[in-house]
């Protein structure tokens, strides 16, 4: 059976550094390859794995809105999972769907309705389904993602960025989204952090199953535009997203 994890989080929290990490987790205990989902209007999952950015899921769905937009004698339903195929970036560990950017004007239920059916088809061809959200989570809200196994909640060392994985609590709670489990990831964490955010971690309600200190190798490898999938083992990252991954037996 798929297991589908999905992490969400405010920008700049290093939500997609834990993300990419988390599927090298995966594909180094498991069976490859894993189905990664870029759901972040902002999509930067596939530098961060060294995967070439295809078509996004976006712009599939806007050229449905134009009777000009697909093929004549080709239904729309017929069109959509053809192009949404097509946009699959296949590689030998993970194979990629980026979503792109939000929807514009106009009902967009149809399509997302064949967009909702397509995920859960192609889903059950992997062991593994990750999504990368924005704090938003609009592809949860709007049910195009759902019966999530474990929802990762990223924030940095920051009261603000604590209180905003509070927010996507409650706006899970709020969806009454089917999420088995919910864990909060503290990073960029320096000595002494954690004990100063600790009542605003309590506020949030949230389990708080692991930090990730701060990691110059990140710096480095985002400077030097390398893949953070390829940082050493070493690196504190690294390891702290392994010994998170162990903890809930991803």
């Amino acid at each position: 059976m798929t297991k589908q994890i999905a992490v969400a989080g405010k920008g700049g929290t290093g939500k997609t550094t834990f993300t990419s990490l988390l599927i090298r987790y995966l594909i180094e205990h498991h069976r490859s390859p894993i189905l990664a989902v870029d759901a972040d209007p902002n999509a930067n999952l596939n530098e961060a794995l060294g995967v070439k950015l295809g078509e996004t899921i976006s712009d599939v769905i806007a050229q449905t809105k134009s009777p000009q937009g697909f093929p004549a004698g080709m239904t729309q339903e017929t069109f959509i999972e053809y192009k949404l195929q097509a946009a699959l970036v296949e590689t030998k560990d993970v194979d990629l769907l980026v979503m792109g950017g939000p929807d514009g004007p106009g009902c967009y239920c149809f399509p997302n309705n064949i967009l909702r059916k397509h995920l859960e088809t192609l889903a059950d061809h992997y062991e593994y389904v990750v999504m990368d959200n924005e704090a938003g989570l609009e592809h949860i809200s709007r049910r195009v993602t759902s019966n999530i196994d474990i929802l990762f909640v990223v924030s940095d060392a920051s009261a603000r960025a604590i209180r905003s994985a509070g927010r996507v609590h409650d706006l899970v709670k709020t969806l009454n989204a089917r999420v088995k489990e919910i864990y909060l990831i503290v990073t960029k964490v320096h000595a002494g952090d954690i004990e100063t955010l600790q009542k605003e971690i309590d506020a949030t309600g949230l389990t708080l199953i692991g930090t990730i200190p701060y990691d110059p190798d990140v710096s480095r490898y985002d400077l030097e535009s390398k893949p953070l999938f390829d940082m050493p083992a070493q690196s504190v990252s690294v390891m702290a997203v392994n010994e998170i991954c162990e903890k809930v037996n991803v």
